[in-house]
């Protein structure tokens, strides 16, 4: 029938690993969940009014593609004081995930390579396949470091882009001074392009955030409010790098996504002057209690930011053991879903104190089994 219209780009697009938890919880009755990777805390009261008010006065019409004037403001005024780069333009994307469809497009064509990081982020592996690249994975095990050497040894002629995303999701790391630095000088020095996920970077809680723009003019940074102001439902992000890359998704995004949300974007304008050192500092003392809860039973390597711990499973696969806390009533995620492993789990602990207690305590409970 029509299964033949479909193109072959969508069968090496698998969602099938959340997909198969999801099924697996479909019977939890008030499941303890620890699973979902965005904030528990609302988004703050300024940034809500920002976005009535914008409404109500009428800002319902399309932007400009590259944004308001605004909201551009801010951001590249931030990243002039931050970076000094003649050459370097922001623009307003329409979430982080429109930002990274947008520089992948932009930059990888048909069997170009586009090495990650090993475990990652699972939208980089669709996206990557959804432009006709092929992803090259370098492993960050044991402890979820960067290893430029098993970066330079995965360098081909085919490689077109490096990605990278520090604080990592799911693992939690985040790439020291001594990384980012060498991890940049080496996409300078190959002449790869070199795209930063920078997305959770306001959550570092054991030492400062360093982006690779620090060392590398040429990174394109990928950034946005979904996670620091709570906004994952606005879709409001932001983009900078080279002038000459960015006009180009700036002209895509003419083409796909037109713009950011309108009144989203001046939501993003009281989002930037909003204080949220309070939820930071709060989400590290959650990260504590977790860590410190688990140390006793579980390996634990990571978790110096984002808010999530990457926990190699005490047995069994990290399926299997996601399986016995699923029939415990804990949703977990099996690690298998953002690495080529099968020995690991994400735990977000992006959750009430309530709610985490409850989940520690299944988990210290199974791994005893």
């Amino acid at each position: 029938m029509s299964q033949h219209w479909i193109t072959d780009r969508m069968h090496k697009i698998d969602a099938s690993g959340i997909r198969k938890v999801f099924d697996l919880a479909a019977n939890m009755t008030n499941p303890v969940n620890l699973s979902i990777g965005q904030p528990h805390f609302d988004t703050p009261e300024p940034i809500k009014q920002a976005l009535k008010d914008a409404v109500d006065s009428g800002k319902n019409a399309y932007s400009q593609s590259q944004g308001i004037k605004p909201l551009l403001a801010k951001i590249q005024g931030e990243i002039d004081e931050a970076y000094g780069h003649t050459d370097r333009q922001a623009f307003v994307t329409s979430g982080t995930s429109g930002g990274l469809m947008l520089a992948l497009s932009t930059l990888v064509g048909p069997d170009d390579e586009v090495i990650v990081f090993d475990p990652w982020f699972v939208m980089y592996k669709h996206l990557t396949s959804l432009v006709g690249g092929k992803i090259v994975e370098v492993s960050t095990y044991p402890d979820f470091r960067l290893d430029v050497n098993r970066v330079a040894d995965a360098l081909t002629d085919r490689t077109k882009v490096i990605l990278c995303n520090s604080p990592c999701n799911p693992t939690g790391h985040v790439a020291s001074v001594e990384e980012m630095q060498a991890l940049a000088e080496l996409a300078r020095d190959r002449d790869v392009a070199l795209i930063s996920d920078e997305i959770y970077r306001s959550f570092c809680y054991d030492g400062d955030f360093v982006s690779p723009a620090k060392w590398n003019d040429q990174t394109i940074v990928i950034d946005g409010f979904s996670k620091s102001h709570s906004m994952t439902g606005h879709r409001l992000g932001y983009c900078h790098g080279p002038k000459h890359i960015i006009e180009q998704m700036i002209k895509l995004q003419q083409f796909t996504f037109v713009c950011a949300p309108h009144p989203i974007q001046w939501a993003g304008v009281a989002a930037w002057d909003t204080d949220i050192s309070h939820f930071v500092e709060e989400y590290r003392g959650k990260r504590d209690f977790v860590r410190d809860s688990l140390s006793e039973n579980f390996e634990i390597h990571g978790g110096d930011g984002a808010f999530y711990l990457f926990v190699k499973a005490p047995w069994g696969t990290g399926t299997e053991f996601v399986q016995e806390a699923i029939r415990n009533n804990l949703l977990i995620i099996p690690g298998n879903v953002f690495s080529s492993q099968d020995t690991h789990f994400r735990i977000s602990y992006a959750a009430d104190d309530e709610v985490l207690h409850r989940g520690v305590d299944i988990l210290n409970r199974i791994a005893k089994r």
